[in-house]
């Protein structure tokens, strides 16, 4: 497991094994935008699509997974992570009681499915791989935990009066298409304790050979330049212990290096000014045999 990275216009591809940087901030915007990106973005008008060109410096075995990953993007936020009816996404219009979405709850006086500040700034960016002159096989199915498709999601609820306010959030859902079976939604919905994170996006599952140029052609939608955001695309391999994850193995050592030093603190402590022991003669039982 490894990463190489490729930045692009707030994109920050990598891949296995970090060989090779190179940075494109202003690639994806054009001349004109350069001054005002925020104006780019909410632009329609503009194109948005951008091609890089990726060298794979190493084998990488299929399953290859994809990842999104936004930096400086706060989904913990109180306000933001409370803006959800777990009911509703999976009653839909059956359950009523929507308050708890403010301020994304209702539209021209008729409900949003599903409601919620969460959903409404739903991730919409997409990416295309291209190997040679086939296109890679992108598989977007079973990228969500199981028990929410499950269990958190209804198999028989649509989503209604989604995004059509005059303020735009981010991504559309196919009203046709339940909620339990979009699964971008779900993984979006699983809201990140930290202001880094990533999100599956697809698995490739067939092998890349060493120096295979992979053509990826990223459709910039979302706006992360209001906030001062960043976008990166992540490919990776994973072993018998999963994908890589410097998070866990820092606070594990983080969390044990202070306890061996708390202990050795204490120690000292200890011997430098040891406790006295209680006089046994105090114990209750030992009273009532002296007092007889």
């Amino acid at each position: 497991m490894g990463y190489c990275y490729i930045f692009v216009a707030g994109f920050c591809f990598y891949s296995h094994w970090a060989c090779h940087s190179s940075y494109f901030s202003w690639y994806c915007v054009p001349e004109s935008f350069k001054g005002n990106k925020v104006s780019y973005i909410k632009d329609t008008s503009v194109p948005k699509n951008c091609t890089r060109f990726l060298k794979v410096p190493k084998y990488m075995k299929a399953p290859i997974y994809i990842y999104y990953q936004l930096d400086n993007y706060y989904q913990n936020h109180r306000r933001y992570v409370k803006s959800r009816s777990d009911q509703q996404l999976l009653h839909g219009l059956k359950y009523n009681d929507t308050s708890s979405c403010k301020p994304e709850e209702s539209n021209n006086g008729l409900p949003i499915v599903p409601c919620g500040l969460i959903a409404w700034s739903l991730f919409n960016d997409t990416y295309t791989f291209t190997r040679g002159t086939g296109k890679l096989r992108v598989n977007r199915k079973n990228i969500a935990w199981e028990s929410d498709r499950n269990h958190k999601f209804g198999k028989h609820v649509y989503p209604f009066n989604f995004q059509n306010g005059s303020l735009i959030g981010g991504g559309k859902l196919d009203p046709n298409t339940p909620l339990a079976e979009q699964e971008d939604l779900i993984v979006w919905m699983r809201t990140s304790a930290l202001p880094s994170f990533r999100k599956m996006y697809g698995r490739i599952e067939e092998d890349l050979e060493a120096d295979n140029v992979i053509v990826v052609e990223v459709m910039n939608n979302y706006n992360t330049y209001s906030f001062g955001g960043k976008k990166k695309l992540v490919i990776s391999t994973s072993s018998w212990l999963g994908g890589r994850n410097d998070f866990l193995g820092v606070a594990y050592i983080f969390v044990g290096s202070s306890a061996i030093i708390l202990s050795l603190v204490f120690l000292l402590l200890h011997l430098k000014n040891p406790r006295p022991f209680g006089d046994t003669t105090y114990l209750s039982w030992n009273r009532k045999g002296i007092s007889s």
